[in-house]
């Protein structure tokens, strides 16, 4: 059996995740970003249970078809910007196509339906703070990381990060270094 839970996007929550189940006896195969498949079926009791649990961590066992559906498309997003070292060589509408086995502008609709911005928008958002990610790690140069982002050059990520943040690139880092001195002069 599958269940679907909202706002589960990072290790700890799987972790979290994992110990509700435990503690309710229920074996699970796979706890994934939105995603618990356990062995056996769920009562009513535990499913109750579970889900009062999970929202005291802030997250949400999801029952409606298109939330879920909105949640699976959000975590192949997360996961693929967040979580891997190499984006698609296809285009992120072919990959969400393939991967969740409908229809692009089915999928397109829905999320925009549900979400009130487009499945782009949410793209370019995770990419942008994946960006402000790898500037603050400081481990690669923006030219590395249009690279590894797939953008078509330098002026674009730094034209699309500049639309989302207000700040170029290059400002970001400085702000970041000129914190990191503030605080060893404490």
């Amino acid at each position: 059996m599958v269940l679907y839970i909202k706002f589960m996007v990072s290790l700890r929550c799987k972790m979290m995740v994992k110990e509700e189940l435990l503690k309710l006896g229920l074996d699970f195969v796979i706890v994934d970003l939105g995603m618990v498949e356990i062995l056996q079926d769920i009562t009513a009791q535990q499913r109750n249970l579970l889900k009062i649990n999970l929202e005291k961590s802030g997250l949400e066992l999801l029952d409606d078809k298109r939330a879920i559906l909105i949640e699976k498309i959000k975590n192949v997003i997360v996961e693929l910007i967040h979580h891997s070292d190499e984006l698609p060589k296809v285009n992120f509408s072919e990959f969400l196509s393939e991967k969740l086995n409908y229809d692009y502008t089915y999928l397109s609709n829905i999320f925009t339906e549900v979400k009130g911005i487009t499945i782009q928008q949410f793209i370019i958002i995770h990419k942008i703070e994946r960006v402000k990610e790898l500037l603050l790690y400081d481990e690669l140069n923006l030219t590395e990381i249009s690279y590894k982002l797939h953008y078509s050059s330098v002026a674009h990520l730094s034209n699309q990060f500049k639309k989302i943040t207000g700040l170029s690139p290059s400002f970001y880092k400085q702000l970041k270094q000129k914190r990191m001195g503030n605080l060893e002069n404490l």
